[in-house]
């Protein structure tokens, strides 16, 4: 099936989050592709306009506060892995919106260590997915189904293991959303 092409996504918001170390390709690859595809893209962290640095020290600016967040308008979220997931999971905020993003049947997309979000907001339970072999115990004892992929979609649920699996996440996460916006 050929890629949409860019005007496809015209219309959509997708939310992602920032926060202290985290992993810079999975949250700089996924915004820029998004934005290619006219995708309008929300980088939210704990404070608007703060700066956050990325493991390998890539600045990020949030464009919003994540306590200023409404699912209602997103067609979903991209998580990034590096460190910051394991922080941000503490955020009782983070989680609802991850809860409700799962609840209504949106995207949750995860990479790498991101997974950590959603297994503490406990969406993964009998969801297929990966992630980074660092936290596949994590995920099997959140009730996921964890295979070793380069990428896992299930339904509303996509995850991939690492950076190098960038170009088969987000050809999944361009797909599922032109599907839906052509629904």
């Amino acid at each position: 099936m050929p890629s949409p092409t860019a005007a496809t996504l015209e219309g959509v918001s997708i939310l992602t989050l920032v926060g202290s170390d985290y992993e810079d390709l999975e949250l700089w690859y996924p915004k820029l592709r998004l934005e290619e595809a006219h995708c309008h893209v929300t980088v939210a962290g704990e404070v608007a306009g703060v700066t956050y640095a990325g493991k390998h020290g890539y600045p990020c600016t949030s464009d919003a506060a994540i306590n200023d967040m409404e699912v209602a308008r997103f067609h979903g979220v991209v998580i990034p892995g590096g460190w910051m997931p394991d922080k941000l999971r503490r955020d009782p905020k983070v989680l609802a919106l991850v809860r409700e993003f799962a609840a209504r049947g949106k995207l949750v997309a995860a990479i790498c260590h991101g997974g950590w979000i959603p297994i503490s907001a406990g969406v993964y339970r009998g969801v297929s997915v990966t992630g980074s072999p660092g936290i596949k115990d994590d995920l099997v004892n959140a009730g996921a189904l964890w295979s070793d992929a380069p990428v896992v979609i299930d339904r509303h649920f996509i995850s991939s293991r690492k950076p190098a699996d960038l170009p088969a996440f987000m050809a999944a996460i361009v797909d599922l959303l032109a599907t839906r916006v052509a629904g």
